[in-house]
C-alpha cells in the first residue's frame, strides 16, 4: 500500500440538503457514513426517480441544523464491537429508530422534533410553488448517488485561486474530506478505479467523478447563492468536484486517519 494522504475532516448529514455535523470519528458502513443522510423530506412537485425536497428548491434548508437527539448511540451500531470479533468481521445492525432520532434547530432558533408538522409548515415558507412534504426515514443513507463522497482541501484552494476568493469546503458536502499532501488540486481524481483504504480496516472502492449542481452555490451559513461557483466548476472541469466511493469494508474512521492506495 501507498499512503497518499490523511483525513482531514468527516461530515454527516443527519437530514438531507440541511447542515452537516462534524466528527471525530465514524463509522463507514455498505451504506455510507453512520447516520448520514437518516431522513429526508420528499415533495410532492419532485421527480417520482428523485422525490425529494432540497436546497434547489428551497435554499433556506442549509440552515436548519439537526441533532442527534442521543449522540451516543448514533455514533455506531449498537454491537459494532461484538460484530467485529466474529470471523471474518460480521455487519453489525443498525440502530432502533427510536435511538436515532433527530432535533432540528430552525433559523429562528426554534426546536422541533423531525417530525414536527410545524418543520414542514416552516420549510414550505417563501417556496415559488408550494408542495405536499413527507418525511421519510431511513437506515440507509438517502444519498444522491453513492454512499460516500470524498473531497480534497487542495481541490477546495484551487478553485479559490481559480475563483479569486475563499470557497467554503462545507459547500461541496462530503463526508470525508482528505488533504493529499503534496497532490495539487482534483488529485482525488487519480483514485478513479482504485481501492483506498482509510485508517486500519476501512476499505473504499473509488468509481466515478462527483457531477456537481446549485447545491455548491449555496453558501452553508446564509443559504445565498453564488452562482459564479457552479459555473467555474461547469466551464473549467466539466462540471465535476470531487470523487464518489462505494465501502468494500466497513470500519471506523477518524480525522488524522492515514488514506492508502491498495496496490
Amino acid at each position: 500500500m501507498t499512503t497518499v494522504g490523511k483525513v482531514s475532516s468527516l461530515w454527516r448529514y443527519p437530514v438531507k440538503s440541511m447542515a452537516g455535523e462534524e466528527l471525530k470519528e465514524a463509522f463507514l458502513g455498505f451504506s455510507g457514513i453512520y447516520g448520514d443522510r437518516f431522513f429526508a423530506f420528499t415533495s410532492s412537485l419532485a421527480p417520482k426517480g428523485f422525490p425529494f425536497l432540497t436546497g434547489r428548491e428551497q435554499q433556506e434548508m442549509l440552515r436548519y441544523r439537526p441533532s442527534f437527539r442521543e449522540p451516543d448511540k448514533a455514533a455506531r451500531p449498537p454491537n459494532l464491537a461484538d460484530a467485529e470479533k466474529l470471523a471474518p468481521g460480521v455487519t453489525p445492525m443498525y440502530g432502533q429508530p427510536a435511538d436515532l432520532m433527530v432535533d432540528v434547530e430552525a433559523p429562528s432558533g426554534e426546536v422541533l422534533a423531525i417530525d414536527d408538522p410545524h418543520l414542514i409548515a416552516l420549510l414550505v415558507e417563501g417556496m415559488r410553488k408550494v408542495s405536499d412534504l413527507s418525511l421519510v426515514q431511513s437506515v440507509r443513507a438517502i444519498t444522491d448517488c453513492r454512499p460516500v463522497s470524498l473531497f480534497s482541501v487542495q481541490t477546495a484552494r484551487q478553485l479559490s485561486q481559480e475563483l479569486g476568493s475563499a470557497i467554503d469546503l462545507r459547500r461541496f458536502r462530503a463526508n470525508v474530506y482528505v488533504d493529499l499532501a503534496s497532490a495539487g488540486g482534483f488529485g482525488e481524481d487519480a483514485f478513479l478505479g482504485c481501492s483506498l483504504r482509510v485508517g486500519s480496516k476501512a476499505v473504499i472502492s473509488i468509481l466515478e467523478r462527483d457531477p456537481r449542481c446549485k447545491m455548491i452555490t449555496l453558501d452553508p451559513d446564509t443559504g445565498q447563492a453564488n452562482p459564479e461557483i457552479l459555473k467555474l466548476v461547469a466551464q473549467g472541469h466539466e462540471a465535476k468536484a470531487g470523487v464518489y466511493g462505494a465501502v468494500l469494508v466497513e470500519g471506523m474512521v477518524r480525522k488524522g486517519d492515514s488514506l492508502d492506495v491498495i496496490e
